[in-house]
């Protein structure tokens, strides 16, 4: 880890237009996801709850985006679903467990850092406990993700991860525990295999990082 914040890419602000949005929904679906384009954080929580089913358990994969569009708070705190990590309690200081506590749910509901015009889905982590449910460990994922975070193809995906969502998470975490992070293991999910599996909203607005 750093011990100065990494240079912020603010470029990776802006969000993309509706040309962009579209030939990205457009390559996602090619590539065997189902694509919901929607205007607000609000309409996209919303959305999401008609989505999530309700006796199943639902892991919530650490995310600015579910925490900032109340999606998180939803599965984990109404008690109108089956949040796995209400179910586990207090894990406490046990790394391991909160490692492997959503590795094979039945839903997955994240985010991700970028997505291609191309129709690939990039994600990054420093204990990888994402990844495993994003990339096959849950039966259906669903990914929330703001227009900001469309880009035209893999290698900016990577400077995204590198230059703009790295430091702001960074920046997050040393703000709110003195803690920092780092880029440990990077999924990029370029096609899905089981029909239905994968689901990927995209927000109009920017949202997360």
């Amino acid at each position: 880890m750093t011990v100065q914040a990494p240079e912020l890419d603010e470029t990776f602000s802006a969000p993309a237009d509706e040309a962009r949005l579209d030939r990205a929904a457009s390559a996602l679906r090619g590539n065997g996801y189902l694509v919901h384009l929607v205007d607000t954080a609000a309409e996209a929580r919303k959305l999401v709850a008609d989505l999530l089913p309700r006796d199943r358990p639902v892991f919530t994969a650490s995310s600015e985006t579910l925490r900032l569009s109340g999606i998180a708070a939803d599965v984990d705190e109404s008690g109108e679903f089956q949040s796995v990590r209400e179910q586990a309690g207090d894990l406490g200081g046990d790394v391991d467990a909160r490692i492997r506590l959503g590795a094979t749910p039945e839903v997955v509901v994240g985010s991700v850092h970028a997505v291609t015009e191309g129709g690939s889905l990039l994600v990054a982590s420093a204990s990888g406990s994402q990844l495993a449910p994003y990339a096959s460990g849950a039966r259906k994922a669903i990914w929330v993700v703001g227009a900001q975070k469309v880009v035209p193809d893999l290698e900016t995906g990577l400077r995204r991860i590198r230059g703009h969502s790295l430091p702001r998470e960074w920046r997050r975490l040393n703000d709110k525990y003195g803690q920092t992070s780092f880029i440990g293991k990077i999924l990029i999910l370029e096609r899905e295999a089981l029909p239905g599996r994968g689901t990927v909203v995209l927000v109009r607005e920017p949202i997360g990082f």
